[in-house]
């Protein structure tokens, strides 16, 4: 077998290439936009080369046949926030071959070592969390826009190769049309009708106003969780600008408590029931064909994040927000369900908000480390 770091236009397309091998015969893969897997890679479109460093490999066997691929990368902001310096991998595709795994494995470990790292977290994304993130272990159905899919047998190279589970990423699934409960619907209505509490949807032309108070919420919010970064103006921004032509503003909601960002929820339409057809290719026909697709419409939504400021968790907002998608989704005849992805075994407070408003299991993703 032969590795081969990814440095021209052949390396990088035939990194893009390999997934589309590994999944040829999987009805259910939907392939990310080449495009989205390249801006990772480009300083010019991923603001977190600021502060970091990635690299990527092929792998090809005797027969110069395309077998797998893999990434890794150090974000010096996250990097020496753990007992031992800590770099990441990703991206990984293989063929289910242990011997050609453990030598993609190899590979960005020896690559961060030579970099000062001393463990590696995998597989995970050189950028935010809400993309390209986790082992998916339980739950092989229609994958979300953004969200890892891989065939089972990796979770059996990640083990034996000594990678261990972190935490668990758990995503779960709210039926539209199933009504709340008769408490969590008193709650909310009343909640919405406090004087001072105001909720707005997001207005693409008012984006800095909302980037500005989504940073606001979001850093407050996560402020205690372990080895917290706050998130960046530029990072906010990159995302919303991703995000804009997926956009249905009345599915993004921002609740206010005299005027002061409060609480927020990140919803899209499911734009991989759009981009499935498309193969990961989004050319001029790839084009013409998304924007028939989302012409026709979408049935599943999906939650990317959700936050509340830590002062206002308990006022009730994310009842008061779900009952307002809920006021406007109904009425469209379009949304069958809603994913809430993913939210962390160790986010108590988030799990019970998923079970307040009466989704149910939906898939498993584990975040795993290798320590050297």
């Amino acid at each position: 077998m032969t590795i081969t770091e990814v440095k021209d236009k052949t390396s990088k397309k035939a990194f893009l290439n390999i997934a589309r091998i590994i999944y040829k015969n999987d009805k259910t893969w939907v392939c990310p936009l080449d495009n989205d897997i390249e801006a990772v890679f480009d300083p010019a479109k991923n603001n977190f080369h600021q502060d970091g460093k990635c690299t990527r490999w092929i792998l090809t066997d005797h027969n110069n046949q395309l077998i797998g691929r893999v990434a890794a990368f150090i974000n010096n902001k996250k990097a020496y926030h753990y007992e031992q310096p800590t770099g990441g991998m990703g991206f990984f595709e293989c063929i289910d071959n242990q011997d050609a795994a453990f030598l993609l494995f190899d590979t960005a470990k020896k690559w961060l070592q030579d970099n000062g790292m001393q463990a590696m977290d995998g597989p995970i994304n050189f950028g935010e969390n809400d993309n390209f993130w986790g082992l998916l272990v339980e739950g092989f159905t229609h994958p979300s826009y953004g969200m890892n899919y891989n065939p089972i047998y990796y979770k059996a190279f990640f083990e034996s190769y000594g990678f261990k589970t972190l935490y668990e990423q758990i995503t779960n699934h709210l039926d539209v049309h199933k009504p709340f409960s008769e408490r969590f619907t008193k709650i909310a209505n009343w909640v919405i009708q406090k004087p001072g509490y105001d909720f707005r949807h997001f207005k693409v032309k008012e984006m800095e106003k909302f980037a500005a108070d989504f940073i606001d919420i979001y850093n407050d919010a996560w402020r205690d969780f372990d080895n917290f970064v706050p998130i960046t103006h530029a990072t906010i921004a990159e995302s919303f600008e991703k995000m804009k032509p997926l956009m249905d503003e009345k599915l993004i909601w921002f609740a206010y408590i005299d005027d002061e960002p409060a609480s927020f929820i990140i919803i899209l339409p499911d734009a991989n029931q759009m981009l499935k057809p498309l193969n990961g290719k989004l050319n001029l026909i790839g084009k013409l064909k998304f924007l028939y697709y989302r012409w026709k419409g979408v049935s599943r939504m999906r939650a990317i994040v959700m936050g509340t400021k830590q002062k206002f968790q308990k006022h009730g907002l994310e009842s008061a927000i779900f009952i307002k998608l809920k006021e406007y989704v109904l009425p469209l005849k379009q949304y069958d369900e809603l994913e809430l992805s993913w939210v962390g075994d160790f986010n108590e407070k988030m799990i019970a908000i998923h079970s307040a408003v009466g989704a149910t299991f939906g898939k498993k993703h584990l975040t795993m480390r290798y320590i050297f």
